[in-house]
């Protein structure tokens, strides 16, 4: 069953990213098995979406591909302070995606709780044979979001995988993947997701949103 999200118009005084991640959320289709899910269009500015995907920071190399993202934590890029310093772009999108009244819409829509979370947000380009096997995100995860940033033909099914849960983890669905599209998920017990149902055949880039609790350990990924 599809359903529209409904938000109030946004203030006149919002950062643009803000702006048009609100009228996105107010767009989103919100599909509700296996699990509630939100699927996006138009997630962010389009120049910024542009100024993400060419960020002068090279692919990771010599990458192990087993199914985990973990396993190559050490090539992984973060919108850090450090990297808001140097790139305009990832400034703007921490600065729309921490102001108050983007949390407030979230936790609106969704139902989730953002109290005393912290914004991470994670710059993916995911080479041909990378998967992701079915899996649920740590409790610590409050929201999850995914921005895919290319417009290929080639990458239209490598969009986030949605799988029913054990003990078959059936496939269910695939996000479109295309530039500026995405999806949102509540992290729970049964959101099952991965990729690689449809093998990578280019380089998949996106970024991955995520605000999570006072108790994440690893401090020097969050974006403040």
């Amino acid at each position: 069953m599809l359903e529209t999200v409904r938000s109030d118009a946004p203030a006149a005084d919002l950062p643009p990213v803000a702006v048009q991640f609100l009228d996105c959320l107010s767009r989103a289709r919100h599909e509700t098995k296996p699990f509630d899910f939100w699927l996006l269009e138009r997630a962010l500015p389009a120049e910024d979406v542009e100024a993400i995907s060419a960020l002068p920071i090279s692919a990771p190399v010599d990458s192990v591909f087993n199914g985990r993202r973990e396993t190559n934590n050490s090539q992984r890029v973060y919108f850090t302070p450090e990297n808001q310093a140097r790139f305009p772009v990832v400034k703007r999108v921490v600065e729309g995606f921490n102001d108050a009244r983007v949390r407030a819409a979230i936790e609106k829509e969704t139902g989730t709780n953002l109290a005393g979370t912290h914004l991470r947000v994670e710059y993916c380009q995911d080479a041909p044979g990378f998967w992701l096997e079915p899996h649920t995100d740590i409790f610590v995860k409050k929201f999850t979001m995914l921005v895919y940033l290319l417009d290929d033909p080639e990458l239209a099914t490598a969009g986030t995988d949605i799988h029913d849960g054990p003990p078959d983890f059936k496939y269910v669905a695939t996000a479109p993947y295309g530039k500026n599209l995405g999806v949102i998920f509540i992290p729970g017990k049964n959101t099952w997701h991965g990729v690689g149902h449809h093998p990578l055949k280019k380089l998949r880039k996106s970024i991955i949103i995520n605000f999570v609790g006072p108790e994440w350990r690893d401090k020097w990924e969050l974006a403040a």
